[in-house]
């Protein structure tokens, strides 16, 4: 059975909710969630597989999220540096030295200033949902819902974000309004702060690097898309996956933007195919 511990992380005037699985000995994996998701939307059971091969893996709510520090609601007063920074500051916290990184959507930015600004830090890194922001690219056919009056409204707030991850997930054939209810449910039940949560993402200050950035990523890289994501279609990871010297590229059947319509395995074999082999150069 994987070793499974969490903790509270202080990091100067914030407190990260840390969860690992594994033994510390073996080669880390920090798992980046996208905006404002905690670490819930990191599968319990995807962790746990990916800790069965011989990895040590971390995923952890991020600011705003689950049981992590909020930011006064409309005035998150940080940037995707910070969050950025924070990872980094896991990995001090933790000991360390450097990890391979695997970023969903806004964790995919993330993960890419990590890669361009501190590539001595990281084994390696994956990329799932994508984008380079290049004008050109397609638009997606998702539409986001608007903002409910009442923020601290359990209720509103379970259907703002069911209807924000159908935005994403809509075109999946396995996009399931009762289980992901149950989902999104289970994850505003455990928010400190559900209102900061869906309300300061999106406000903070975004500082991803300019795509042309891509091309001096020197870690070795996976690029994986979601073959339905009705928010960034698949051209968007492909685009991303030019850019990167030597990225390979994984197209996720029938899934869509979100980690919820994904089959496991669909993520699981490359993904630890992609660790192992970064972890033999």
């Amino acid at each position: 059975m994987t070793t499974r511990t969490d903790c509270i992380v202080t990091l100067d005037d914030v407190e990260l909710c840390v969860e690992m699985f594994g033994e510390q000995h073996d080669p880390p994996v920090l798992l980046i969630a996208g905006m404002s998701a905690s670490m819930l939307w990191w599968a319990g059971e995807v962790c746990e597989e990916i800790a069965a091969s011989g990895f040590f893996v971390i995923r952890y709510d991020q600011r705003d999220t689950g049981r992590s520090t909020s930011f006064p609601r409309g005035r998150p007063g940080y940037s995707t540096h910070d969050l950025a920074a924070d990872a980094l500051r896991i990995c001090d916290s933790l000991g360390l030295r450097s990890a391979h990184i695997v970023g969903h959507s806004l964790g995919s930015g993330i993960a890419t200033i990590l890669a361009v600004d501190h590539p001595d830090r990281l084994r390696s890194m994956t990329l799932m949902g994508a984008t380079t922001g290049a004008p050109d690219l397609p638009s997606g056919t998702g539409t986001f819902p608007v903002l409910p009056d009442d923020l601290d409204s359990r209720v509103a707030a379970i259907d703002y974000l069911l209807e924000d991850t159908r935005a994403c997930d809509g075109l999946s054939p396995r996009f399931d309004e009762d289980r992901i209810r149950r989902f999104i449910t289970s994850d505003v039940d455990r928010a400190d702060d559900i209102a900061a949560t869906i309300s300061n993402p999106p406000a903070m200050e975004f500082t991803h690097p300019r795509h042309g950035d891509l091309g001096t990523v020197s870690v070795p890289s996976l690029v994986m898309h979601g073959e339905m994501d009705s928010i960034l279609p698949v051209a968007h990871g492909e685009a991303v996956a030019r850019l990167i010297p030597d990225a390979a590229f994984v197209m996720l059947p029938g899934a869509g933007h979100t980690l919820l319509t994904v089959e496991q395995k669909d993520v699981t074999i490359p993904l630890i195919r992609h660790l192992r082999a970064a972890e033999r150069r």
